[in-house]
Parts: C-alpha cells; sequence; structure tokens
C-alpha cells in the first residue's frame, strides 16, 4: 500500500471524526460541555470510548511484541487491572459523585489544604504530558516511517500535524464530543485487531487445535510465573502491580475519570467501569495471541526480527502481510493514538484550567478564553515531549510508560489514600516537600539493590513511592476530630 493511499485514509477517518465533533458540539462550547459533557453521556458510549482509550497505540504495538520477551506473562498484570477497576467503582467513583467534582484533586483540597491539592494536579500534569506524549509517540513515528521519511518530510512537521488534528476536533467541546469520537474510534480498533488476527492466521494455515500445539510447543504460552523472586514477571509482582496501576492510572488520573463524571449518575459509573473492565481481559489476550502468531510466521517463512519488540507488528503489517493488512494496521494505530490522545489533552487542559488557574471563579467568557489558551498550549507541550522522547528511547514504551508512573503516580497513591483511610490533619504547606522526596527516595531504593542484591525494582516501585508519601504525610500529621470526606 502506497503512502499516498495511507494518507488518503487518514484524511478520510478524521473527515468522520470532524463531523461528529460538529454535530455534538454545535450547540454547546462552553466549559461545562468541555469539562463535564453538561452530565448527558450515556454509560454505555462511555464505556466503549475508555477502552479505545486505554489501549492505545501503545498497547496496539507493544503489547503483541511482548510475547518474545516475557511470553503471555503481561496477562498478570492485566489481571490485577479487572481487581483494580471494581476498587475504582466501589471507592472512589462514589467520593467523586458526592463531591459532586470536576476534576478529582478538588478533593485534596477540601481534604488537606491548598498546597497538596495544587501538588496532587501537578503530579497528574507531568505524570499524564509524559504518558500521553510517549504513547503518541509510538504512533507518529510509525505514520514517519511508513509515509512521511519517503516524502522527506520531518518528523516535527509529522508531529505538529498529528496534534493539529486533534486539537481540531476537540477544542470546541472537548469531553463532550471525545465520548462519542472515542466510541467511534474504539469500535474501528477493535475490528482491525479482531481482522488482523484472522488475516495473520489465514497465512499460517493452522486450525485452533494446531494453533495450541504450536504455541505450547513454541515455549512462548507461560502466563504464570511463581517460581522467580528476581523476575519482573513475578504473579505477585505482576498481579499487585496490576491492581495499583489501574487505580492510579485510572482512578486516581482525571483523563480517565472525566469521562466516568459525564455520565447522568453514580450508577451509570459504576455500571459503565465493570463492563470497561470485564472487556479489558479479553482484548489484551487477543493481542497476545496475535505476537505468538507474529512469531510462528516468522519461523515458517524464515523473517528475520527486528530488535525491538515494538517494531515486529508494524514490520509485518508494512512489508509481509499484502495490502488490507497494512490498512487495518493503520486504521487500528490512527484509533488508538487519537482515542488516548484527544481525551488526554481534555483532561490536562480540564485540570491546568481548574486547578492551577482556578477558571471556575472567573467570570464565564474570561474562564473560556483562558481553556481555550490552555488547550492551545498542551497541544505544543505535547509537541515537545515526543521530540524529547525520540531522542532518548531505547526501550520498550509500554514498560517505559509503567516506569514513568512508578514514579509519578506514586505521590497521588500515598496521598489519596492517607485521606481516604485516616483521620489525621497534615501541615498543608509541607506535603509539597514530601512528594517530590519520595520519588527520590525510590530512585536511590532501585539503585541500591541493583547494587548491593542485584535486584532491581520493577512496577513494584509504585506500591513503595505511595507508602513512603503515606508514612510522610504522617509523620507531618496530627491528631485532630475529622470526618472523612
Amino acid at each position: 500500500m502506497s503512502g499516498l493511499s495511507i494518507l488518503l485514509i487518514i484524511v478520510v477517518y478524521f473527515s468522520i471524526l470532524l463531523l461528529i465533533s460538529y454535530f455534538v458540539g454545535r450547540k454547546s462550547t462552553d466549559n461545562d460541555a468541555f469539562f463535564l459533557g453538561n452530565k448527558k453521556s450515556p454509560w454505555w458510549v462511555v464505556a466503549v470510548g475508555m477502552v479505545g482509550s486505554s489501549i492505545s497505540g501503545v498497547s496496539f504495538v507493544s503489547v503483541p511484541g511482548m510475547v518474545r520477551g516475557f511470553d503471555f506473562s503481561y496477562i498478570q498484570t492485566v489481571f490485577g487491572f479487572f481487581f483494580g477497576y471494581l476498587i475504582i467503582a466501589n471507592v472512589l467513583l462514589p467520593l467523586y459523585y458526592r463531591l459532586n467534582l470536576t476534576t478529582i484533586y478538588t478533593y485534596l483540597e477540601e481534604r488537606f489544604g491548598k498546597y497538596t491539592y495544587k501538588t496532587g494536579a501537578s503530579f497528574f500534569l507531568l505524570s499524564r504530558t509524559i504518558g500521553s506524549g510517549v504513547r503518541l509517540f509510538l504512533v507518529t513515528l510509525i505514520l514517519q516511517t511508513i509515509i512521511f521519511d519517503a516524502w522527506h518530510i520531518p518528523f516535527f512537521v509529522t508531529a505538529s500535524g498529528t496534534l493539529f488534528l486533534i486539537w481540531l476536533y476537540t477544542h470546541r467541546s472537548g469531553i463532550k464530543t471525545i465520548v462519542w469520537t472515542d466510541s467511534l474510534q474504539t469500535l474501528c480498533l477493535v475490528s482491525a485487531l479482531v481482522l488482523l488476527v484472522f488475516q495473520v492466521s489465514k497465512q499460517l494455515d493452522m486450525n485452533l487445535s494446531e494453533f495450541t500445539t504450536s504455541l505450547i510447543n513454541s515455549g512462548h504460552s507461560r502466563i504464570f510465573v511463581f517460581d522467580d523472586w528476581h523476575s519482573k514477571q513475578n504473579f505477585f509482582k505482576q498481579f499487585f502491580s496490576g491492581i495499583f496501576i489501574a487505580i492510579v492510572m485510572t482512578g486516581l488520573d482525571q483523563d480517565m475519570i472525566q469521562k466516568n463524571l459525564t455520565c447522568k449518575n453514580l450508577r451509570d459509573a459504576k455500571k459503565n467501569m465493570y463492563w470497561y473492565g470485564i472487556s479489558f481481559v479479553p482484548l489484551n489476550f487477543l493481542f497476545l495471541i496475535l505476537g505468538a502468531m507474529l512469531l510462528m510466521l516468522s519461523t515458517k517463512l524464515n523473517i528475520a526480527l527486528p530488535a525491538s519488540s515494538d517494531e515486529i507488528l508494524p514490520l509485518f503489517a508494512t512489508q509481509y502481510l499484502g495490502p488490507l493488512v497494512t490498512f487495518l494496521f493503520v486504521i487500528g494505530i490512527i484509533a488508538a493514538a487519537f482515542a488516548s490522545s484527544d481525551s488526554a489533552l481534555a483532561s490536562l487542559t480540564t485540570s491546568f484550567a481548574v486547578d492551577i488557574l482556578g477558571v471556575q471563579h472567573m467570570e464565564a467568557k474570561v474562564a473560556e478564553r483562558k481553556r481555550r489558551n490552555t488547550h492551545i498550549g498542551m497541544s505544543v507541550l505535547f509537541v515537545v515531549i515526543m521530540l524529547v522522547f525520540k531522542l532518548l528511547n531505547n526501550k520498550s514504551i509500554i514498560d517505559a510508560i509503567y516506569t514513568i508512573a512508578s514514579y509519578t503516580y506514586g505521590p497521588l497513591l500515598g496521598m489519596f489514600v492517607f485521606g481516604l483511610f485516616t483521620k489525621r490533619i497534615v501541615k498543608d504547606k509541607a506535603v509539597p516537600f514530601v512528594a517530590i522526596a519520595s520519588p527520590l527516595l525510590c530512585f536511590g531504593l532501585n539503585i541500591f539493590t541493583t547494587k548491593a542484591f542485584n535486584y532491581a525494582l520493577g512496577y513494584e516501585l509504585l506500591m513503595i513511592n505511595g507508602l513512603i508519601t503515606f508514612v510522610g504525610m504522617w509523620l507531618i500529621s496530627t491528631r485532630k476530630n475529622l470526618n472523612l470526606i
């Protein structure tokens, strides 16, 4: 498939998104629509859209590639995700709805004070900006490789153009539009995944029994790892890390929760979270099945695999499996990239406008202008993050995202747990120092355990980070009568 054909696909796909944006947002472009979708979103639409936002272009490319190095062990983390979503639905969502929040970090102000509130929001802004920039970088780099390099178009132009397209259909109504466009993009993503598996299975020419036997014999069928405590793939590390990753990257993340807050009521929001959690396990398993199929196909066709696991699926999709697979691959990664990045852009705009600028206290027209300017600024920042990561990237991107999350979301985890499960009052002005010290201590601890015991901390850093923050807040707190918020 030629680069021009792929570019045409992008143009048509984007035109559909822009059309949806026009019809959904033509009657409401104020901050209430942008931030909360006027609280009129059907729960099932939100649930479908959240799947696409969570999977992202990273999962679409990285998870199949994981099979080569880690077999099917990633599914242990996904099992943990499911239980994390149950906790979100039954602990965090009731709190957010009871307080009628626009951004979830407002809770920290009501519970602790202004400094804790600003610290929590700042950690989210840092975490989500880096994480979403990395996700979008991966997909943009793929498009750069298969289309724009041949036309000698610089990566900077490709990155800027991608962000401009996302900004164009989100700047008017924000989350109100995104709830619907993400649903369409999730359907495109899932359809592309299923058809990719079907097309690759045709190339293998195996029935289900033959594929299962071949998978077992390949040595890549391992799911559970109980025997190696030093391995990052140990079940207990993966499973419990999955629970906490889900809690912090969904339940304590404005990006994901903002969609839930657009539901009409708490009951609908909880239904959305349940169905979203249920669907996440089989979808990730299907990604791993696709990865195993590609490894078998590489053996059958004697294809040399690239050094980076993230490049395995793009290699097959663009060079060995024909134009139909290339088409499906392009649709899949574009849908994944736009679904995760558009909501991230909206949530970052919401958090910065509300939590940092305080637009909720401004006159309506001024507040709307501030929000629009913030939306533009966040788009530019995304481009900068993508350019920086292009210079620094040297490992599996999904692993990089979870590692970054372990350091930046840990303080958020500690703050919310301390607020929810203690009645103590903290010295508000000291909380920023605790939040900054915690990831630094974790970084030092990781260096120490690696050198002293040859044991590198993995995703469990998130739990350790949260625990250090919790202990730090306890040390700067006093006992007082306080009704839990």
